[in-house]
Protein backbone atom coordinates (compact mmCIF):
# COMPACT_ATOMS: atom_id res chain seq x y z
CA UNK A 1 0.00 0.00 0.00
CA UNK A 2 3.10 2.10 0.96
CA UNK A 3 4.45 1.87 -2.44
CA UNK A 4 0.97 2.45 -4.29
CA UNK A 5 0.19 5.90 -2.18
CA UNK A 6 4.11 7.19 -2.43
CA UNK A 7 3.69 6.91 -6.41
CA UNK A 8 -0.24 8.22 -6.78
CA UNK A 9 0.92 11.27 -4.52
CA UNK A 10 4.19 12.20 -6.03
CA UNK A 11 2.51 11.80 -10.05
CA UNK A 12 -0.87 13.65 -8.60
CA UNK A 13 0.82 16.03 -7.09
CA UNK A 14 2.60 16.84 -10.72
CA UNK A 15 -0.59 16.87 -12.28
CA UNK A 16 -2.34 19.11 -9.65
CA UNK A 17 0.58 21.81 -9.83
CA UNK A 18 0.45 22.13 -13.74
CA UNK A 19 -3.57 22.14 -13.52
CA UNK A 20 -2.61 24.99 -10.94
CA UNK A 21 0.23 26.62 -13.36
CA UNK A 22 -2.00 26.10 -16.42
CA UNK A 23 -5.42 27.50 -14.79
CA UNK A 24 -3.41 30.53 -13.15
CA UNK A 25 -2.24 31.21 -16.88
CA UNK A 26 -5.66 31.17 -18.32
CA UNK A 27 -7.04 33.33 -15.20
CA UNK A 28 -4.85 36.60 -15.86
CA UNK A 29 -4.99 36.23 -20.07
CA UNK A 30 -8.32 34.43 -20.88
CA UNK A 31 -11.30 37.34 -19.86
CA UNK A 32 -13.86 35.31 -21.47
CA UNK A 33 -13.46 32.37 -19.30
CA UNK A 34 -13.88 29.67 -22.25
CA UNK A 35 -10.19 29.08 -22.50
CA UNK A 36 -10.83 27.59 -18.43
CA UNK A 37 -13.86 25.48 -19.54
CA UNK A 38 -11.08 24.13 -22.63
CA UNK A 39 -8.87 23.55 -19.63
CA UNK A 40 -11.43 21.42 -17.48
CA UNK A 41 -12.15 19.22 -20.90
CA UNK A 42 -8.80 18.70 -21.34
CA UNK A 43 -8.20 17.49 -17.99
CA UNK A 44 -10.58 15.43 -17.76
CA UNK A 45 -9.88 13.79 -21.14
CA UNK A 46 -6.32 13.30 -19.76
CA UNK A 47 -7.57 11.51 -17.20
CA UNK A 48 -9.58 9.46 -19.76
CA UNK A 49 -6.82 8.61 -22.26
CA UNK A 50 -4.78 7.27 -18.79
CA UNK A 51 -7.57 5.29 -17.96
CA UNK A 52 -7.57 3.93 -21.55
CA UNK A 53 -4.18 2.61 -21.21
CA UNK A 54 -4.95 1.13 -17.92
CA UNK A 55 -7.69 -0.79 -19.44
CA UNK A 56 -5.22 -1.78 -22.58
CA UNK A 57 -2.54 -3.11 -20.29
CA UNK A 58 -5.72 -5.01 -18.54
CA UNK A 59 -7.14 -6.53 -22.00
CA UNK A 60 -3.59 -7.58 -23.23
CA UNK A 61 -2.69 -9.01 -19.68
CA UNK A 62 -6.23 -11.12 -20.41
CA UNK A 63 -5.20 -12.28 -24.08
CA UNK A 64 -2.08 -14.22 -22.47
CA UNK A 65 -0.82 -16.83 -20.31
CA UNK A 66 2.17 -18.92 -19.38
CA UNK A 67 5.23 -17.85 -20.41
CA UNK A 68 4.29 -14.86 -22.90
CA UNK A 69 1.90 -13.52 -19.25
CA UNK A 70 4.91 -13.37 -17.67
CA UNK A 71 7.66 -11.73 -19.90
CA UNK A 72 4.75 -8.89 -20.33
CA UNK A 73 4.72 -8.45 -16.98
CA UNK A 74 8.32 -8.86 -16.72
CA UNK A 75 8.72 -6.11 -19.72
CA UNK A 76 6.38 -3.93 -18.02
CA UNK A 77 8.73 -3.74 -14.95
CA UNK A 78 11.26 -2.99 -16.70
CA UNK A 79 9.47 0.12 -18.46
CA UNK A 80 7.89 1.36 -15.46
CA UNK A 81 11.40 1.15 -13.86
CA UNK A 82 12.57 3.39 -16.77
CA UNK A 83 9.59 5.57 -16.73
CA UNK A 84 10.30 6.59 -13.08
CA UNK A 85 14.18 7.05 -13.57
CA UNK A 86 13.27 9.30 -16.82
CA UNK A 87 11.30 11.64 -15.29
CA UNK A 88 13.30 11.82 -12.20
CA UNK A 89 16.19 13.00 -14.15
CA UNK A 90 13.54 15.45 -16.66
CA UNK A 91 12.35 16.82 -13.66
CA UNK A 92 16.02 17.11 -12.67
CA UNK A 93 16.86 19.06 -15.43
CA UNK A 94 13.55 20.55 -16.47
CA UNK A 95 11.44 21.35 -13.13
CA UNK A 96 12.78 24.90 -12.23
CA UNK A 97 11.57 25.69 -16.36
CA UNK A 98 8.19 24.14 -16.30
CA UNK A 99 6.32 26.74 -15.38
CA UNK A 100 8.10 28.81 -18.28
CA UNK A 101 7.62 26.07 -20.80
CA UNK A 102 3.85 25.18 -19.85
CA UNK A 103 3.14 29.21 -20.36
CA UNK A 104 4.63 29.39 -23.71
CA UNK A 105 3.01 26.20 -24.90
CA UNK A 106 -0.10 27.23 -24.06
CA UNK A 107 0.17 30.97 -25.05
CA UNK A 108 1.38 29.37 -28.53
CA UNK A 109 -1.45 27.08 -28.99
CA UNK A 110 -4.26 29.46 -27.57
CA UNK A 111 -3.33 31.50 -31.13
CA UNK A 112 -2.99 28.70 -33.31
CA UNK A 113 -5.88 26.21 -32.21
CA UNK A 114 -7.83 28.53 -29.66
CA UNK A 115 -9.56 26.81 -27.03
CA UNK A 116 -9.08 23.43 -29.12
CA UNK A 117 -5.52 23.66 -28.46
CA UNK A 118 -6.09 24.55 -24.60
CA UNK A 119 -7.70 21.73 -24.26
CA UNK A 120 -4.71 19.39 -25.80
CA UNK A 121 -2.16 21.41 -23.74
CA UNK A 122 -4.21 20.46 -20.83
CA UNK A 123 -5.08 16.96 -21.81
CA UNK A 124 -1.13 15.94 -22.73
CA UNK A 125 0.17 17.32 -20.33
CA UNK A 126 -2.24 15.85 -17.45
CA UNK A 127 -1.95 11.94 -19.50
CA UNK A 128 1.86 11.91 -19.31
CA UNK A 129 1.14 11.70 -15.92
CA UNK A 130 -1.27 9.60 -15.57
CA UNK A 131 0.08 7.41 -17.78
CA UNK A 132 3.07 6.84 -15.62
CA UNK A 133 0.95 6.23 -12.80
CA UNK A 134 -0.82 3.47 -14.83
CA UNK A 135 2.50 1.88 -15.73
CA UNK A 136 3.42 1.97 -12.46
CA UNK A 137 0.60 1.02 -10.66
CA UNK A 138 0.67 -2.13 -12.95
CA UNK A 139 4.11 -3.25 -12.22
CA UNK A 140 3.50 -2.77 -8.74
CA UNK A 141 0.36 -5.02 -8.85
CA UNK A 142 2.65 -7.72 -10.05
CA UNK A 143 3.69 -8.97 -6.63
CA UNK A 144 1.28 -7.10 -4.05
CA UNK A 145 -2.13 -6.89 -2.64
CA UNK A 146 -4.73 -5.64 -4.92
CA UNK A 147 -6.88 -4.26 -2.03
CA UNK A 148 -4.25 -2.98 -0.52
CA UNK A 149 -2.64 -1.09 -4.05
CA UNK A 150 -6.32 0.46 -4.58
CA UNK A 151 -6.32 1.95 -1.02
CA UNK A 152 -2.73 3.19 -1.76
CA UNK A 153 -4.15 4.55 -5.03
CA UNK A 154 -7.07 6.34 -3.42
CA UNK A 155 -5.13 7.65 -0.17
CA UNK A 156 -2.55 8.85 -2.57
CA UNK A 157 -4.30 10.98 -4.87
CA UNK A 158 -6.24 12.46 -1.85
CA UNK A 159 -3.09 13.03 0.09
CA UNK A 160 -1.88 14.63 -3.30
CA UNK A 161 -4.96 17.00 -3.75
CA UNK A 162 -4.49 18.17 0.06
CA UNK A 163 -0.80 18.82 -0.25
CA UNK A 164 -1.78 21.36 -3.66
CA UNK A 165 -4.41 23.04 -1.92
CA UNK A 166 -2.27 23.57 1.44
CA UNK A 167 0.35 25.48 -0.92
CA UNK A 168 -2.11 27.18 -2.85
CA UNK A 169 -3.95 28.49 0.13
CA UNK A 170 -1.06 28.68 1.87
CA UNK A 171 -2.18 27.51 5.09
CA UNK A 172 1.09 25.91 5.29
CA UNK A 173 4.60 26.67 4.43
CA UNK A 174 5.08 23.64 2.29
CA UNK A 175 8.45 23.70 0.63
CA UNK A 176 7.19 21.55 -2.82
CA UNK A 177 10.39 21.96 -4.17
CA UNK A 178 11.93 20.41 -1.64
CA UNK A 179 9.10 17.97 -1.71
CA UNK A 180 9.48 16.67 -5.20
CA UNK A 181 13.49 16.64 -4.53
CA UNK A 182 13.07 14.39 -1.17
CA UNK A 183 10.41 11.76 -3.03
CA UNK A 184 13.06 11.96 -6.27
CA UNK A 185 15.68 9.71 -4.16
CA UNK A 186 12.64 7.92 -2.66
CA UNK A 187 11.19 7.50 -6.12
CA UNK A 188 14.74 6.13 -7.58
CA UNK A 189 14.61 3.66 -4.63
CA UNK A 190 11.35 2.21 -5.75
CA UNK A 191 12.47 2.40 -9.44
CA UNK A 192 15.61 0.01 -8.87
CA UNK A 193 13.32 -2.34 -6.45
CA UNK A 194 10.97 -2.86 -9.61
CA UNK A 195 14.35 -3.19 -11.80
CA UNK A 196 15.42 -6.16 -9.25
CA UNK A 197 12.04 -7.71 -9.50
CA UNK A 198 12.21 -7.57 -12.65
CA UNK A 199 16.14 -9.23 -13.13
CA UNK A 200 14.47 -12.03 -10.22
CA UNK A 201 11.69 -13.17 -13.01
CA UNK A 202 14.55 -13.43 -16.00
CA UNK A 203 16.55 -15.43 -13.46
CA UNK A 204 13.82 -17.82 -12.16
CA UNK A 205 12.53 -18.29 -16.07
CA UNK A 206 15.97 -18.99 -16.79
CA UNK A 207 16.54 -16.35 -19.46
CA UNK A 208 19.18 -14.56 -17.28
CA UNK A 209 22.03 -16.60 -15.35
CA UNK A 210 22.58 -16.24 -12.03
CA UNK A 211 26.41 -16.22 -12.68
CA UNK A 212 26.98 -16.52 -8.50
CA UNK A 213 23.53 -17.57 -6.30
CA UNK A 214 23.25 -16.69 -3.22
CA UNK A 215 26.68 -14.12 -2.90
CA UNK A 216 26.11 -13.75 0.56
CA UNK A 217 23.02 -14.60 3.53
CA UNK A 218 21.59 -11.88 5.56
CA UNK A 219 18.81 -13.65 6.38
CA UNK A 220 19.50 -13.66 10.25
CA UNK A 221 19.76 -10.22 10.17
CA UNK A 222 16.94 -9.62 8.11
CA UNK A 223 14.54 -12.15 6.60
CA UNK A 224 13.01 -10.88 3.28
CA UNK A 225 10.18 -13.19 3.88
CA UNK A 226 9.50 -11.57 6.89
CA UNK A 227 7.09 -8.79 7.02
CA UNK A 228 9.59 -5.91 7.93
CA UNK A 229 11.94 -7.65 4.86
CA UNK A 230 8.94 -7.46 2.33
CA UNK A 231 8.55 -3.89 3.27
CA UNK A 232 12.28 -3.51 2.76
CA UNK A 233 11.93 -5.46 -0.29
CA UNK A 234 9.07 -4.39 -2.33
CA UNK A 235 10.60 -0.54 -1.64
CA UNK A 236 14.03 -1.15 -1.85
CA UNK A 237 15.08 -4.14 -3.18
CA UNK A 238 16.62 -5.68 -0.51
CA UNK A 239 17.58 -9.48 -0.95
CA UNK A 240 18.63 -11.77 1.88
CA UNK A 241 20.17 -14.02 -0.19
CA UNK A 242 20.99 -12.09 -3.84
CA UNK A 243 21.96 -13.51 -7.21
CA UNK A 244 25.39 -12.07 -8.56
CA UNK A 245 23.88 -11.14 -11.51
CA UNK A 246 20.85 -9.00 -9.29
CA UNK A 247 23.63 -7.05 -7.70
CA UNK A 248 25.18 -6.07 -10.97
CA UNK A 249 21.98 -5.01 -12.21
CA UNK A 250 21.60 -2.71 -9.01
CA UNK A 251 24.88 -1.58 -9.13
CA UNK A 252 24.80 -0.11 -12.68
CA UNK A 253 21.52 1.28 -12.50
CA UNK A 254 22.52 3.43 -9.59
CA UNK A 255 26.13 4.29 -11.75
CA UNK A 256 24.30 5.61 -14.90
CA UNK A 257 21.83 7.63 -12.12
CA UNK A 258 24.61 9.24 -10.75
CA UNK A 259 26.04 9.71 -14.29
CA UNK A 260 22.76 11.13 -15.34
CA UNK A 261 22.39 13.45 -12.34
CA UNK A 262 25.46 14.92 -12.78
CA UNK A 263 25.32 15.40 -16.22
CA UNK A 264 21.96 17.27 -15.52
CA UNK A 265 23.25 19.23 -13.44
CA UNK A 266 26.14 20.30 -15.35
CA UNK A 267 23.83 20.88 -18.77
Amino acid sequence: MGNAFFVVWRESLEAFLIAGILYAWLKANDDSGRGRNALFIGLASGVGLAMLLGWALLTVQDELTGEALELFQTGTLFVASALITQMVLWMKKHGRQMKARLHAELATAAERSGYLGVAVVAALAVAREGAETVIFLYGLAQGGDMSALAVGSITGLAGAGLTAWLAAKSLARLNIGLLLRLSSILLLILASALLISAVDRLIGAGYLPPLLDPVWDTSLLLDDSTTGGKLIADFAGYRARPALSSLLVWAGYWGLVIIGHRTNRHG
